[in-house]
């Protein structure tokens, strides 16, 4: 009954900000904004997935933003600069990606260092990377890539929309289904009696940050496909989206509970936010003032569960 709660209060928060945005601007309550909506959201609910995966252990990764803008680095080189295709161009960012993500990981979980802090270190050294890779020039790559975030015939959505769909629909059959979830679960909950009862504690970490990077990579060929082109900048407070997305969602700062379907409407709830604020003209600094907000009162109501 309280997960059903959860849901239901997630989604009058969500249907609350599109009637009030709606009744302030009558331009909100159309096709063309929910379908740019669902087409900006993507890369976004493809990290709050993996950064699920990587909460609900305990751990947390300061990184993917600038780990999206080296995969996107890697993508515009490899089609603008080799001209190689699309296939393989997302084959390279999953794997940069997914090997950021391990090294990350591994380091973390290995040395027994906190993740934020070689998450942090990884944020300098991935950012540098991205801006050495395209020798600090933007890579324009145009309709090689720009179809993938295009609507769909006659449809308003796109098929990175789509995919990030069945993702989300995968990472949470993987939470709530299989016994990596289970260990992923068990992990956040409590290490020690996880470890006690024969739970592998450092593989199941290590692969959830493999998946939050590979998933990053893949978000990157999205982030390019929506602008056309690589730039080294991209990315740039991505992170604070992705965790404010899953803290939104429900998922605990402390590990042992979330879902990634949660953390999906939470980014709904961050893009209707954000597209509201930009259609009212709010400033830049008031559409921060207000992703702040809702970013602290989620982990208020956060603490508020864990007591009660």
């Amino acid at each position: 009954m309280r997960r059903f709660t959860d849901y239901l209060i997630l989604l009058a928060v969500l249907v609350a900000m599109i009637v009030l945005f709606g009744m302030v601007r009558d331009t909100f309550w159309s096709f063309a904004t929910l379908g740019n909506i669902a087409n900006r959201i993507p890369a976004l609910a493809l990290v709050a997935t993996g950064m699920t995966l990587v909460m609900v252990t305990g751990g947390i990764d300061l990184s993917v933003g600038s780990v999206l803008g080296l995969s996107g680095a890697v993508v515009g080189v490899m089609m603008a600069d080799w001209h190689w295709a699309l296939p393989l161009a997302l084959v390279g960012s999953v794997i940069v990606g997914g090997a950021i993500g391990s090294t990350t990981g591994a380091v973390s979980v290995k040395l027994g260092l906190p993740s934020f802090i070689v998450s942090l270190g990884m944020l300098e050294i991935a950012r540098g990377l991205a801006f050495l890779t395209t020798n600090s020039q933007t890579k324009y790559i145009g309709a090689d890539i720009e179809s993938l975030g295009s609507p769909i015939g006659g449809l308003v959505i796109s098929p990175a929309f789509l995919i990030s769909l069945l993702v989300v629909v995968a990472g949470q059959v993987m939470l709530s289904h299989m016994a990596i979830g289970r260990h992923w679960i068990a992990i956040g909950a409590n290490r020690e009696a996880a470890l006690v009862s024969g739970v592998p504690v450092d593989r199941p970490r290590i692969l959830a940050h493999a998946l939050l990077g590979a998933l990053t990579g893949l978000a990157a060929v999205f982030n390019c496909s929506r602008l056309g082109s690589a730039d080294p900048n991209a990315g740039v407070g991505f992170e604070l989206s992705a965790i404010a997305a899953v803290v939104v969602g429900g998922t605990s700062l402390m590990g042992g509970r979330g879902s990634v379907v949660k953390s999906f409407i939470g980014v709904l709830i961050i893009a209707t936010l954000d597209a509201g604020l930009v259609q009212i003209g709010a400033s830049e600094p008031m559409k921060r003032v207000a992703t702040g907000t809702v970013i602290v009162a989620a982990v208020l109501a956060d603490t508020w569960r864990r007591k009660s």
